[in-house]
């Protein structure tokens, strides 16, 4: 694949060079790239980037991993809700770059405090408590930004999201399971009195937390459906997407619903039926969307909601507990 990707462009890149009718474009923007790489020899490699998007004009590439935040796609379920009487589609938050909804809210927090001139990369150290996705957003945020960032999180939380947030370079500190979130949030308040140059962006509380779900998600929604979304359904996490998403989609039609609820099998069922291996709290999302679709005033109706994440994230967790054992007491046979 990759030796054939090189010979396209290889091919792509030489007709565009001889073609007469780009003879003004193409060489031009060779020239640029090598004269202007030449004169920047003593600026930053980060200014260089930041102003690749003037030197390659018209191009699709994305200046950072942060422009990949948004625009997940909408996708109808179908084996699932057979016998419903009402439309649900799930918006698939898989799509993120660290593949997990938390990537808007982390973009939108990190956003707000540079804004504001609340933290400078390469001298603040962010502390944040988190039971996971987040935590992973934030820590893909502050790895590209330039942040040192610390996390505190119960131990009881699964290996992938402990590595994850360290394959960001991310300080993991784990706190013990009996004293749950609240032992957790009291260590990275412990943290942040006595780290200097410390900032939390407190992801519980923070208005730009719900604030990114109302400027992007809903908009999204409303747009990917032509405004014709009945019910948005989604269980609350740190609550902002519920309360964000909900907020924009009464401001369009004040009639449209909220709803939250919870559960496991159906995350199992995505996964064998509709082909989205999502995560637990995305089963219990559609859960919630089933019972909606099952009652008789909602037919015909059309329920959005959220997969909040991508199954991967919980291989270890009680929603493959059944296919890991099997996985790990399968033999291998023999060929002859």
């Amino acid at each position: 694949m990759a030796s054939a990707l090189r010979s396209f462009l290889r091919k792509r890149s030489t007709a565009l060079i001889a073609s007469p009718h780009r003879h003004h474009q193409q060489p031009l923007l060779i020239r640029n790239l090598s004269t202007e790489a030449a004169a920047d020899s003593h600026s930053s490699f980060a200014q260089r980037l930041r102003d690749l998007p003037k030197l390659l004009p018209g191009t699709q590439i994305k200046p950072d991993a942060s422009k990949l935040i948004g625009r997940t796609p909408l996708v109808f379920l179908n084996q699932v809700t057979e016998g419903c009487g009402a439309y649900i589609a799930a918006k698939q938050e898989m799509f993120q770059p660290t593949s997990s909804v938390k990537d808007r809210p982390a973009f939108s927090m990190f956003a707000d405090a540079e804004a504001k001139n609340l933290i400078t990369p390469g001298k603040t150290t962010l502390i944040e408590p988190t039971s996971g996705n987040m935590g992973i957003s934030m820590a893909f945020m502050a790895a590209m930004k330039g942040y040192k960032m610390v996390l505190t999180m119960p131990s009881y939380t699964s290996m992938e999201r402990r590595v994850c947030m360290r394959a960001f370079g991310a300080e993991l500190i784990l706190t013990d399971p009996t004293k749950g979130m609240g032992g957790t949030v009291k260590k990275a308040y412990d943290l942040l009195e006595s780290t200097p140059d410390a900032f939390m962006l407190q992801q519980f509380s923070n208005p730009a937390n719900t604030k990114i779900h109302f400027e992007t998600t809903g908009p999204e929604i409303w747009e990917d459906t032509l405004g014709q979304v009945d019910i948005f359904v989604m269980g609350i996490g740190s609550g902002g997407t519920v309360s964000g998403v909900g907020q924009y989609l009464k401001s369009q039609n004040p009639n449209v619903k909220v709803s939250s609820e919870d559960a496991v099998n159906m995350a199992r069922r995505l996964a064998v039926e509709e082909g989205l291996m999502v995560g637990i709290s995305s089963g219990a999302n559609t859960v919630a969307a089933l019972k909606l679709a099952q009652m008789p005033e909602n037919k015909g109706k059309l329920i959005v909601t959220i997969h909040a994440s991508f199954g991967e994230r919980y291989l270890s967790s009680v929603l493959f507990q059944e296919l890991r054992k099997e996985a790990e007491n399968m033999q291998p046979v023999s060929v002859d």
